[in-house]
């Protein structure tokens, strides 16, 4: 391995234990041990059940993409090859997204490049997914973002902000599109990917089909967080915190492997903006957090070993 990937797989490692400890740091261990012992765990295990929901339909939406190459795997080995992606994503991260692709390939005999390439058509979907989550937060929380922006900004500044943003991103978008080389054409490839991905989903025999297993996926995720809250007592969060902190849960894990350590602050610091208190915030996201990544390491490691009984004949 080289030194450059060295780097790519520790540093998150480092990063996640620094960040473990300055969240442990805003509240005590014993503190956090109660909130774990007096946890109503009924709530989680049905935020659990939202979480496998959808993992399996992840797994059964997979074949729409697969179907148009000429692929048609088992969906238990989908299924399988979802769960260890995600284990595999918590050590590496983007390497589940790999080892998805060749876990077809050995057992379903899916070319590695055509599996790799749905995969990524998939995560395009998952994209527009979240940044509609973002729109919707943005609909929903207007009246809160904005008394929020004037508290703690001047107006003027903010508009001056907005002014200086729309005219970057003009000049910007006018460079991307004439861009022949460097890191502007690696934009305009993105976003030309981007535009194609998005097309394909239409265009595919199942769109429907595929749109609505994308939908069912996310509000899974958006239940999967709402269902966990009452675990704690006597926390109530109003539905623009939920969302506003799924999305900065969401966003930790992309940063993090997994959103290790940095998840319960990210929750912690959204939920702060309800007034909810810092000790029961930062409780929660730990839970949140403790209860997702058991349920992949479990899941995924049993995906491991499963894999090669169920296809004993490969």
């Amino acid at each position: 391995m080289s030194f450059k990937k060295t780097l790519k797989t520790i540093l998150p490692l480092i990063l996640g234990g620094f960040l473990v400890w300055y969240s442990i740091s805003n509240i005590s261990i014993d503190v956090l041990i109660g909130y774990f012992k007096e946890a109503k765990y009924s709530w989680i295990f049905l935020g659990l059940f939202f979480g496998v929901l959808s993992h399996l339909s992840r797994a059964y939406r997979w074949k729409f993409m697969l179907e148009p190459i000429g692929c048609k795997p088992k969906f238990t080995n989908s299924v399988l090859a979802v769960l260890v992606g995600y284990l595999v994503n918590l050590a590496l991260p983007r390497a589940g997204e790999v080892s998805r692709a060749v876990v077809l390939t050995n057992y379903e005999d899916v070319p590695f490049e055509k599996g790799f390439g749905t995969i990524v058509a998939e995560r395009i979907a998952d994209l527009i997914m979240m940044l509609s989550i973002i729109l919707i937060t943005l609909f929903v929380q207007f009246d809160f973002i904005y008394d929020l922006l004037i508290k703690n900004f001047n107006p003027t500044k903010i508009i001056i902000g907005l002014a200086v943003v729309i005219t970057g991103f003009y000049i910007l978008t006018s460079l991307v599109k004439k861009a022949k080389s460097g890191i502007l054409l690696k934009i305009k490839t993105f976003v030309a990917g981007l535009v194609e991905g998005v097309t394909s989903i239409f265009k595919m025999k199942n769109k429907w089909a595929f749109i609505f297993h994308t939908v069912f996926i996310w509000t899974m995720y958006v239940a999967m967080f709402w269902a966990t809250i009452p675990a704690i007592e006597g926390l109530n969060v109003p539905f623009g915190g939920i969302l506003i902190g799924f999305i900065a849960g969401g966003f930790s894990i992309a940063a993090t492997n997994g959103g290790i350590g940095l998840y319960p602050i990210a929750v912690a610091g959204a939920l702060a903006l309800f007034d909810i208190p810092t000790e029961p915030a930062t409780a929660f996201g730990w839970i949140m957090w403790t209860a997702q990544t058991a349920m992949i390491i479990v899941f995924g490691g049993l995906a491991f070993l499963f894999l090669p009984i169920y296809n004993k004949n490969k």
